[in-house]
């Protein structure tokens, strides 16, 4: 017998199982007759579930919601060897296969080996909206995941840098997106963890394992348990060595509250703060101002400022308008009302946002919209633009893409 290529017929099955749901098996019709198994826990999970009264969400390989967590988690650990075991018996019963009844009396028959494993962990997010802008600032703070100190942090495993028993496989982190959800991807040796924005609406991490040696680990299928637990600790791992600079869903919805339209208990709108709006910018600046007065402010103290704040004639602003913006600023805890009178006085919180938008608004957006707008000189920031745009351009003419 000498190794050789050739093309052979393979024959697949496409089965509905009553405890594993959609399934496939596949054989090879040449010798040794090699045969592929593939199932999906997760279908196996929703069935039992569903059998046991558990309510519960779908999702797509996963469950969005779930009534009772710790039952539900019993059931997907619970999974083991002699289930799939049982699989394959029940459906060689069935199914034509290359061996016959002899071959199979004569001791010939088929026994389950691990080709491939993988284990994920799916994380619902309370706020799905900002689930994208969260993941994407993930990817930004831990492009360096990939580095050979991250990956042993990951694995639990040493790995050999240098010499005979060098640890093999590329030691990087990639980022791939596909349509408009980006992943990213963690390697060793053989097993891969990618991690991304699931639908919309979770955090997925999942690690497949290719090769069970890669863990020094057997393929026989009685060592699913040790690799359960390699799998499901790395996604652990990849969680605890994982970090973000700052809460983006936090920034996000304090923006939402300073800009949008507010609705109180009663019902009332509170209309929103427009950043860009000159009556705004002015109502900050007289936030600073008033920030250091112990007795607070008036209506009166308000109206005088910000109409020369924002240049208008004495007598410009009404009693009434004044009133709104007060409305407004105190809803969003910026401004708080001394009990028992008519004054205000500006909050920490007020204080430290006014500040920051103010100079945002009056040093970072004119700064670099100038440079953005001047033609006649190379500001750094205007080069940068034109580089991208140039390199857009190039790219777009060689995948004749170009409009």
């Amino acid at each position: 017998i000498v190794p050789a290529t050739g093309l052979v017929n393979h024959f697949y099955f496409y089965c509905v199982d009553d405890e594993f749901g959609p399934f496939f098996l596949k054989f090879c019709s040449y010798f040794p007759y090699n045969a592929k198994l593939c199932i999906n826990g997760n279908h196996w999970a929703q069935r039992q579930a569903a059998k046991a009264g558990i309510g519960f969400t779908p999702l797509d390989n996963g469950f969005a919601a779930v009534e009772d967590p710790a039952a539900l988690q019993a059931i997907c650990d619970s999974l083991g060897p002699e289930h799939i075991e049982a699989l394959l018996g029940k459906w060689l019963a069935i199914l034509p296969h290359p061996f016959s009844a002899a071959d199979h009396a004569a001791g010939y028959r088929y026994e389950l080996s691990i080709l491939q494993a993988e284990f994920s962990l799916t994380q619902m997010l309370d706020k799905p909206v900002a689930g994208r802008m969260f993941f994407e600032q993930v990817i930004r703070d831990n492009l360096d995941i990939g580095r050979p100190d991250q990956v042993a942090l990951i694995f639990n495993r040493r790995l050999m840098r240098r010499g005979p028993r060098r640890t093999p496989g590329l030691f990087r982190t990639r980022v791939i997106t596909e349509g408009i959800t980006p992943s990213l991807h963690v390697d060793y040796k053989h097993t891969r963890i990618k991690q991304y924005h699931k639908e919309g609406k979770a955090l997925r991490t999942e690690t497949t394992i290719n090769d069970t040696t890669d863990f020094s680990i057997g393929k026989r299928l009685t060592n699913l348990p040790a690799l359960r637990e390699i799998g499901f600790s790395a996604n652990r791992r990849l969680l605890h060595v994982q970090r973000l600079s700052h809460d983006p869903i936090t920034g996000a919805a304090a923006l939402h509250t300073l800009t949008g339209a507010l609705t109180t208990a009663t019902g009332a709108r509170i209309p929103p703060l427009r950043l860009a709006q000159r009556r705004t910018h002015a109502l900050l600046q007289a936030l600073l101002t008033f920030g250091c007065q112990i007795n607070g402010f008036t209506n009166r103290d308000l109206r005088a400022l910000t109409t020369e704040l924002r240049g208008l004639p004495p007598g410009a602003l009404t009693t009434g308008q004044i009133t709104y913006d007060l409305r407004r600023l105190k809803s969003r805890g910026l401004i708080t009302r001394i009990p028992h009178s008519n004054r205000y006085t500006v909050t920490d919180h007020g204080l430290h946002t006014a500040h920051f938008l103010t100079c945002v608004h009056d040093r970072l957006l004119p700064t670099g919209l100038a440079h953005l707008a001047d033609h006649t000189g190379a500001p750094s920031l205007q080069a940068a633009s034109r580089a991208y745009n140039t390199a857009l351009e190039n790219l777009s003419r060689t995948t004749l893409l170009a409009a």
